[in-house]
This record gives C-alpha cells, sequence and structure tokens, in this order.
C-alpha cells in the first residue's frame, strides 16, 4: 500500500482574483475557452457559457501579441477570473499578466531560460496574479526526457520539483502545480509522488488527453476520483474532446460523488430488474432533464419496486417508489399521497418546487 497523503488543508492557499486554491478551500472547477482569442466576443461567450455550467476560473491561450488585446477585454469583463495559458514566448506570459490575467500557466518544457522565466516571475509579482507550473508528459524538457532510468512519473516530477524550487528560490510562493499524462495510472502515481514532496503546493488535478466525452469521463472520473479520495487536489479540469461546456459537469459529477462539493440535484435511480411494473428509463430521463435548470442541492429517488424503493425515497429530499403502475410519492422521509405512472415526474418537480 502507499503511503496516505497529508491532508489537502496542509497546502497553502494561492488567491486567483479572489477564488481560493488550496489551503483547505473548496475544489476549484475550471475549463478552457476553444474560441479564437482574438475574437472577443466569442470567447467572452464561451466563459460565460462555462461559468453559467460551473467554472470558478476559466483559461484561456494567448497564442500571439495580436491577441493580448482582445485578451485584455476578456479579463476586463469575464464574470471570473482568467487564466492565461503561454506556450514558448515568455513575452506573452508578461503581457497577459499585465492586461490583466489573475493567473498564468506556463510550460516548463518550452517556456525558455531561467532568465526568461525569471522575468515572468516578476511581472506576476508585481501584478499579484499566480502562476501554474504546468508540466506535461509530452512536452517535457529534454534533459529530462531523454533521462534513462526514470520512468514517466519520476521525469514529471523532476521537472516539477526543479520549477517549484527555483520558484519557491526567488521568494514567489503563489504557485499551482500540475503534472498531466493522458495515463490514468500514470497520473496517480505522479500525483501522488507530488503531494508527498511539495506538501505546501497546492495541485491542479487533469488527465490530458483524456478522450471524447464517453472515454474521457471514464478516464478523469478514475484519475481524478481516486486522488481527491485521497485528499490530494485543490483544483481540476476534466479536458474532453468536446464543446468545453461539457467538462464543468463532469467535474461536478466527481465533486458531488465524493462529497467534497455540490451545485445543484443528486438523483437517485435503481438499474430497473424484473421486478419493476412502471416504464422506469424514461421516467428517470425526464428527471433527470428537468432537474438541469435547478440549483437547489437536494436529493431525488427515482426508484422502480418495493424492495429498496421506500427506503431510499424516505432517505431523499424528495423522491418516488414506484409499484403497478403507480408510485409512492415522498417527502422529507413521509409519504405525501400515491400518483398515477403518468403524473410522477410533474409531482416530483411540483415538490421540488415547493422546497
Amino acid at each position: 500500500m502507499h503511503t496516505a497523503p497529508l491532508p489537502r488543508s496542509l497546502t497553502r492557499p494561492v488567491d486567483v482574483g479572489g477564488v481560493t486554491i488550496g489551503g483547505g478551500a473548496p475544489v476549484v472547477v475550471q475549463s478552457m475557452t476553444c474560441t479564437p482569442t482574438a475574437d472577443a466576443d466569442a470567447t467572452l461567450a464561451q466563459v460565460r457559457a462555462l461559468a453559467d455550467a460551473g467554472c470558478d476560473l476559466v483559461r484561456v491561450t494567448v497564442p500571439t501579441e495580436g491577441a493580448l488585446e482582445a485578451f485584455g477585454r476578456i479579463c476586463a469583463e469575464s464574470p471570473v477570473p482568467i487564466v492565461a495559458d503561454i506556450h514558448f514566448d515568455y513575452r506573452l506570459a508578461i503581457g497577459a499578466v499585465r492586461a490583466g490575467a489573475a493567473k498564468l500557466r506556463i510550460n516548463p518544457g518550452n517556456i525558455g531560460s531561467w532568465d526568461r522565466v525569471d522575468a515572468v516571475i516578476d511581472a506576476a509579482g508585481e501584478k499579484g496574479a499566480a502562476i501554474r507550473i504546468g508540466v506535461n508528459a509530452g512536452s517535457l524538457e529534454r534533459d529530462i526526457a531523454e533521462r534513462d532510468g526514470l520512468a514517466l512519473p519520476e521525469k514529471l516530477v523532476a521537472s516539477a520539483l526543479r520549477f517549484v524550487d527555483h520558484f519557491e528560490a526567488r521568494g514567489f510562493t503563489d504557485i499551482v502545480l500540475s503534472a498531466k499524462a493522458h495515463s490514468v495510472p500514470v497520473t496517480i502515481e505522479t500525483y501522488r509522488a507530488l503531494s508527498r514532496e511539495l506538501p505546501q503546493v497546492p495541485l491542479h488535478l487533469g488527465v490530458t488527453e483524456a478522450g471524447t466525452v464517453r472515454q474521457g469521463t471514464v478516464k478523469s472520473a478514475v484519475g481524478l476520483g481516486t486522488l481527491l479520495a485521497e485528499g490530494i487536489g485543490d483544483t481540476l479540469r476534466v479536458s474532453l474532446t468536446a464543446d468545453p461546456v461539457e467538462e464543468p459537469p463532469v467535474a461536478w459529477g466527481i465533486l458531488e460523488c465524493l462529497g467534497l462539493r455540490r451545485r445543484g440535484p443528486e438523483i437517485v435511480s435503481c438499474p430497473t430488474c424484473g421486478r419493476t411494473q412502471v416504464d422506469l428509463i424514461p421516467i428517470a430521463e425526464e428527471v433527470e432533464r428537468r432537474l438541469a435548470g435547478v440549483d437547489k442541492p437536494i436529493s431525488v429517488a427515482v426508484m422502480g419496486c418495493v424492495v429498496n424503493g421506500p427506503g431510499e425515497a424516505a432517505d431523499a429530499d424528495v423522491g418516488v417508489a414506484c409499484g403497478k403502475g403507480s408510485a409512492l410519492l415522498f417527502k422529507k422521509g413521509e409519504v405525501v399521497r400515491k400518483v398515477a405512472e403518468s403524473e410522477i415526474v410533474d409531482a416530483l418537480m411540483a415538490e421540488i418546487d415547493a422546497l
């Protein structure tokens, strides 16, 4: 068995535009825009959609100097703090932080020499911006990538340690750290090691290049859920090959399953079996669809038979335990009334609206 990590609350808090990462604060949900940054209107529309979907922070790429003007407007008008994603050109990092970025993400594998890193540190310190050191398996520094005898998790940790040591030696501690790979076992092993080696640094979790919605959801749930359950991780991004608005609900689902944060209702529904005497699947799907616009942190049970149904429905804030063509409607543990199968969804929603 691996050594249990130190509790999440022992990482130091880092302020990102008023959102706290680490120090026992709630785990922060992030995503990233995929619109051209130079198109400020389109990017702001996507930022707002991501915020509405549950993002506490949104990352925006700054690929060229020409994007900086639009990036400044995005920072000024965004409903949530903006993180600038920087690769290759340290001058873009400096420009982004001056334009209003609450946090920078830089990649040790391509940001350049230490004097360029120091210029970025100085600019961030001057503006009070945080920095994420974002190590990626696909873009490690050459001297580390080519080292024989080191497994990939060890290479990722070596890169992270090198940069964190440098930042802290310069007195800059407003740092968050990530070390991402597409492999779930590599991700878990790497972050466990980071939590042991750098217990003071907040960790940004992610399985990079996780795939399309189905595969990426499964990989993220397994990898990130395992780490969060062990007390590892202060912020996360679920990476999906999809509209980025698909990402925050998955992140929230992981957090809600672990009891770390709750944003909206939880549906408790059974898988159906030969004892089910109503058409339960479309009922549960319709309840889920209608609950999409509800932000109350409640539990809603949709149970199909008398074995576990009454107990589960009574334990929920609102629930139904179905019988033959009908259901008992429960609210706060008490039976409210019996309803016909055709009335189940409307009856549930009426009770939820009244909570």
